[in-house]
């Protein structure tokens, strides 16, 4: 099986989780258990080709990634499963909807 593509928080504070609202998420998530699903908004310089790198990976049944380190410094990833590339007055960010392993207050213990 292919190698997952990966999106690399390389430096800035742990990415701030808000919780799903969005029904359409949800409907992206198979298994027997309600996944815990939130968006996160990153600033980058690089906005499209992150985006374009998430969508390769779909196309060709790859999984994509959010690789993050958490409040006590440890490496996580969460399964990104939908991204969106916007411009707003401080420059560009990405917002990516993800699935965590548990709920987001707990990253931080």
């Amino acid at each position: 099986m292919s190698e997952p593509e990966k999106i690399t928080i390389v430096e800035g504070p742990t990415p701030e989780f808000v919780p799903n609202t969005e029904s359409w998420l949800l409907a992206m998530s198979e298994g027997p258990e309600i996944p815990f699903t939130n968006r996160c908004v990153l600033r980058t310089l690089n906005g499209p080709d992150l985006l374009d790198r998430c969508r390769n990976a779909w196309e060709e049944g790859r999984a994509a990634y959010l690789e993050f380190t958490n409040l006590s410094g440890l490496t996580e990833q969460a399964l990104i499963l939908a991204a969106r590339v916007n411009q707003v007055e401080e420059g560009q960010v990405i917002n990516l909807w993800i699935r965590l392993d548990k709920w987001p207050d707990e990253h931080s213990n």
